[in-house]
């Protein structure tokens, strides 16, 4: 019994680095292609891909196709799932708000999106307490001081020119609002997929993949080729031009779809507190790798900064963690 119990628990601590590295590997490099992509002078007359909305149609194209024969491969045939319908509303600020999020980086940095794009906790709380009432504890608000504060001491030091002469457009502060309303309608878009989850709740993980990224697809075909002078046009024929870019963008969207897959297993095997804390750590490392490799240094405050927003949501973890253990001793008490 014993020697089987250690072999379970291997086997649990051999899938959890399974999932770690397959996120891990999956969305950094597919950060450090969007950073390629948002940044980099093609070809020899040195143009740049303007047309970044044009990374989510591939996204939703790639993602639709994957979740389809997800679905035929792996979920077993059930009827009470929501139905295709039901995602055109999500669908809608799930297009828009990426795609803000991704134009950001004309006027921003990578390291200053992804720090920007962690203060989804703050909107959360501003709105539970202003709105719904909730109280929260003083650790919950030290958290959101950390994060509050990382960031915008981030945005008021001065970016090093180096960063800046890669920008295609530096604005510092077009690029925080795009990266805010990103988050703005990421919350309307989870709210939204939470209750067709409730009201449905035989839907499967693939099943809503594949909802929001047909409307998505969709909304996108008609925003980027839904008239004549359509900015789709435009990226596609830089992208004949530039083959170098059409395949940075066909891994971007790859690495997107194997992500989704690992987050799915960390989900399922581990809950969506491991899936947090993968995912966060991983957007530290995202930033480190930028630092390094793709030559975005950042000043020592910089860095004092990014500690500040990662230690705020390092210890939001630990209050969720504590959270979930208190109500796994009262089940046990009850």
């Amino acid at each position: 019994m014993e020697f089987h119990g250690a072999a379970a628990g291997f086997e649990r601590i051999f899938l959890l680095a399974f999932c770690v590295s397959g996120i891990w590997s999956a969305y950094i490099y597919q950060g450090v292609l969007q950073e390629t992509v948002s940044t980099k002078l093609f070809g020899p007359d040195g143009k740049r891909f303007e047309h970044l909305s044009f990374l989510n149609l591939a996204q939703n194209v790639v993602c639709l196709v994957w979740s389809f024969i997800m679905i035929k491969l792996l979920s077993k045939s059930s009827s009470g799932g929501a139905p295709l319908r039901s995602y055109w509303s999500p669908s809608i600020t799930n297009t828009i708000g990426p795609a803000m999020g991704i134009e950001a980086l004309k006027y921003i940095s990578y390291p200053a999106q992804v720090l920007a794009k962690s203060t989804k906790m703050i909107p959360v709380m501003l709105v539970g307490a202003l709105v719904y009432g909730i109280k929260y504890t003083i650790p919950e608000y030290i958290c959101t001081f950390l994060v509050a504060g990382g960031v915008s001491s981030f945005a008021l030091l001065k970016t090093s020119s180096k960063t800046i002469k890669k920008l295609a457009h530096p604005n510092a502060p077009l690029g925080y609002g795009l990266c805010f309303l990103n988050l703005a309608f990421d919350g309307f878009t989870n709210a939204t997929q939470d209750s067709i989850k409730a009201r449905f709740p035989k839907t499967s993980a693939w099943e809503i993949m594949l909802g929001m990224n047909f409307w998505g697809t969709i909304y996108n075909v008609i925003y980027m080729f839904g008239w004549p002078n359509g900015s789709g046009y435009e990226a596609v024929r830089f992208c004949q031009e530039h083959p170098e870019a059409a395949w940075d963008i066909l891994m971007f969207c790859l690495c997107g779809a194997v992500g989704q897959n690992f987050i799915f297993l960390t989900i399922s095997q581990f809950g969506s507190l491991a899936n947090t804390t993968i995912t966060t750590t991983r957007k530290f490392v995202s930033i480190v790798v930028s630092s390094l490799i793709s030559g975005n240094p950042l000043s020592p405050k910089q860095w004092t900064s990014v500690a500040m927003v990662f230690s705020g949501l390092s210890i939001q973890i630990f209050l969720k963690w504590k959270k979930l253990q208190r109500r796994k001793e009262d089940k046990k008490a009850a």
